[in-house]
């Protein structure tokens, strides 16, 4: 009996001691391992969608270049001659002025003192009138943008009609200016391309920004519907311009005039006039303005 006592001892020893071992043993587990986990970004649907690592940039790809502006002409014009332009208008005549305003210089001048019938460009003096006397400057910059000419000749009548020439003509010293023999036909006053480089110096000089602004903001097509762009615009090659520009047929020729400022702070002063046989289309002869101008811009 007391045999079996003492080996019943011994198993409840063996059991306590087996019971530790194997509490022990969970409580030195290692700890779990993390999981790896994928971001998830909701779709519009709303159901998640693992989102890609970021991929890294690779170093030599090329990267787009803004866009140069154009390279600004050291002088325009230097090595244009009388021939070169007359050969653009066969059976015509030109006459081209082109002023650096930069250096103070006329850079052509070809034909300078041949006289024209002005169509358009005389609404750039009756603007001057019709704003120094305080008229509507909303009107004045559709006459202008859009060589309204309905605008013009209510201008022409109310602000003094051929005083309006004769005024500014003698204010700016216009020498080749003067007002149309009809004094109702105000696109018959008489100019000269070196006097329309005067009047854009002026509108430059005193900053006559309400001007400015319509000739920058010239439309394509004037209100009657003509393609006005030829000339300047067309030759511009990116270079940005303020335009006014003229048109008219056929008193015996058909005329085009293409005038304005080109480059950057309006550095260039660019006058074209034409006149072309009557038989020459409005199509053919814009595109001989425009090759005109871009002799010019060579």
């Amino acid at each position: 009996m007391r045999k079996l006592s003492g080996i019943f001892l011994v198993g409840l020893c063996l059991g306590a001691i087996g019971a530790v071992v194997v509490t022990a043993s969970h409580g030195w587990a290692d700890a779990p391992k993390p999981i790896a986990v994928t971001e998830a970004v909701a779709t519009p649907s709303g159901t998640p969608t693992p989102s890609a690592a970021p991929k890294a940039e690779p170093e030599d790809e090329p990267k787009e270049q803004p866009q140069a502006a154009p390279k600004e002409d050291a002088e325009l014009g230097t090595g244009v001659d009388a021939a070169a332009l007359d050969k653009l208008v066969r059976g015509g005549n030109v006459s081209a002025v082109v002023f650096d305003r930069q250096s103070g210089k006329t850079t052509v001048s070809v034909h300078a003192d041949r006289g024209y019938t002005s169509a358009s460009l005389v609404k750039l003096l009756i603007a001057l009138s019709v704003l120094e006397r305080g008229g509507p400057v909303a009107d004045v910059q559709r006459m202008l943008s859009r060589s309204d000419d309905d605008l013009a000749s209510r201008f022409w009548v109310s602000y003094g009609g051929t005083s309006i020439v004769t005024g500014w003509a003698k204010k700016l010293g216009l020498t080749g200016t003067r007002p149309p023999a009809d004094p109702g036909r105000w696109g018959d006053t008489q100019i000269t391309a070196p006097d329309i480089v005067k009047v854009y110096r002026y509108l430059l000089d005193h900053k006559a920004t309400a001007i400015l602004t319509a000739l920058r903001n010239a439309t394509e097509r004037g209100s009657d519907g003509f393609r006005q762009y030829f000339g300047i615009p067309d030759a511009a090659g990116g270079r940005p311009w303020a335009i006014k520009q003229g048109w008219s047929c056929c008193r015996p020729a058909r005329t085009l005039h293409t005038s304005g400022v080109l480059g950057e702070d309006s550095r260039y002063i660019v006058v074209v006039l034409t006149e072309h046989p009557a038989g020459v289309d409005y199509p053919t002869a814009s595109k001989r303005v425009t090759d005109i101008v871009t002799q010019l811009l060579r």
